[in-house]
């Protein structure tokens, strides 16, 4: 029995031996990166895990070395094949072959990684979070949100340093319409292990605070095709599904849309092209407004000249029937004077009794009459012509001030002398007791719009 003892070292000998005498080839395994990292001399350091089918639970975990003489290599190769660095949280197919150390105990050297098999994995992934989120009913549901008409408040879920937000800050505020955002920055990690967390802690943080906004963008500047995986990401796209906001994103690639693309509203390609699509949309309604503005203008228009029409129709008949009526007072009153002088001769004659007094009385009488009947006739002629002269007149100014009216209380005039419009999620507000505490005020100005939250019965200009 004595002679049977080992020391530690010499059992881990025999473990060593026995292993590479037994496992003496190189075997490609299959396997999950769990930690990586380089050290300063170049040697990559890797726990490689599996998981068991429910990819919660642990079933095996080894420690694995690629060293530096091989690691640049194998490290390039991957990254030009799969547009991916080698990280956390990817499956990985190597070539290794087992090492047995007395200090560090069992791990395995790796000599090559089949980057075609990560891609299939990468792909599988893809697939297996685009049908999950269909399965679910929920893949379209923020596609179904109409994106506001004129989107002015606007929140940002994006890394403060990153170039891309900087960019779509400056394109945003200095167009050329010189049109006015309110934006508030959701600061995120966007790119790294931290991606996923960072981001569903902003857009929470958003929906604490939806009334505030229109939309949210979720921007980044441009990078390599390595960053695009981190948003294709089940629990990023559910967020967004759920989102009770529309979603545009601007992730910065040109050639692939992440999940997180398909699922928002809408998916642009940089976050400048998020600021063209935001400004162009705000001058569509512009140019819809001008439109309106100018066809109610027709439109009065075409109601002012119908009723100048109708005037001058009316004019032209009154004045040829006030000659007629004329016409047949004066054949009326010459009848009854002719009637009348010849009733009285008759009566003259048949009496034969009348002196020439009475007579000249009669006939003076006669010529009185006739004469007071031509003023009057006369008189009623001009009255007649001056009234229906005023009438036409006054119907004229009437129809001038109808005219002017309508110029005056046109949109356009109104602004321009000092008024404005204001409303609240689009809804025109018309009495100060209208808003409530906390609401976003945009008020219309005749050259352009500023919004204003209410705080306290006092109100707060925002730019």
């Amino acid at each position: 029995m004595m002679d049977s003892r080992l020391t530690l070292s010499e059992l881990q000998l025999v473990i060593r031996d026995s292993l590479y005498l037994s496992l003496p080839d190189f075997y490609w395994v299959v396997a999950e990166i769990s930690e990586i990292k380089q050290n300063y001399s170049g040697h990559c350091y890797l726990e490689l895990i599996e998981k068991q089918e429910d990819d919660l639970s642990i079933k095996a975990r080894i420690k694995a070395v690629i060293w530096a003489s091989r690691y640049n290599f194998i490290k390039s190769f991957f990254e030009n094949s799969t547009g991916e660095s080698l990280r956390e949280g990817f499956k990985v197919l190597v070539k290794a072959r087992i090492e047995y150390h007395e200090l560090y105990g069992l791990s395995l050297v790796i000599n090559d990684i089949d980057p075609s098999y990560t891609i299939g994995e990468m792909a599988v992934k893809r697939q297996m979070i685009i049908k999950q989120l269909e399965q679910e009913g929920v893949f379209g549901m923020n596609r179904e949100l109409e994106l506001p008409v004129v989107p002015q408040r606007i929140a940002i879920v994006s890394s403060r340093n990153a170039a891309g937000y900087t960019d779509f800050i400056n394109h945003l505020t200095c167009n050329s319409f010189r049109y006015v955002f309110y934006t508030a920055l959701f600061d995120a990690v966007m790119q790294g292990t931290e991606t996923e967390q960072s981001i569903i802690s902003a857009l929470d943080r958003i929906a604490l605070k939806s009334e505030m906004f229109d939309l949210v963008v979720i921007i980044r500047g441009g990078g390599s095709q390595t960053d695009l995986s981190w948003f294709d990401n089940y629990n990023i796209a559910f967020h967004v599904t759920q989102f009770p906001l529309p979603v545009i994103t601007g992730i910065g690639h040109d050639k692939d849309l992440s999940v997180t693309d398909m699922v928002a509203c809408k998916s642009l390609k940089t976050p400048t092209a998020v600021a063209d699509f935001i400004i162009e949309s705000v001058a569509e309604m512009e140019n819809h407004l001008f439109e309106i503005s100018s066809d109610i203008r027709e439109i009065a228009q075409e109601i002012i000249e119908t009723f100048r029409e109708r005037v001058e129709r009316a004019s032209n008949t009154i004045i040829p029937l006030t000659k007629i009526m004329l016409s047949d007072s004066d054949k009326i009153l010459t009848d009854l004077t002719l009637g009348l002088s010849k009733s009285g001769m008759d009566k003259i004659f048949k009496a034969g009794i009348i002196t020439a007094n009475r007579l000249s009385r009669i006939n003076s009488s006669a010529l009185s009459l006739i004469a007071r009947k031509a003023n009057i006739t006369e008189s009623l002629k001009k009255d007649l012509a001056s009234r229906t002269s005023d009438l036409t007149r006054r119907i004229n100014q009437m129809l001038l001030n109808l005219e002017n009216r309508m110029d005056i209380l046109s949109p356009d005039n109104v602004l321009k002398r000092g008024y404005t419009i204001t409303s609240v999620n689009g809804r025109i507000i018309k009495s100060a007791t209208e808003p409530m505490e906390n609401d976003v005020l945009d008020t219309m100005f005749s050259d352009g719009n500023v919004q204003s939250i209410v705080k306290k019965g006092k109100q707060i200009k925002t730019e």
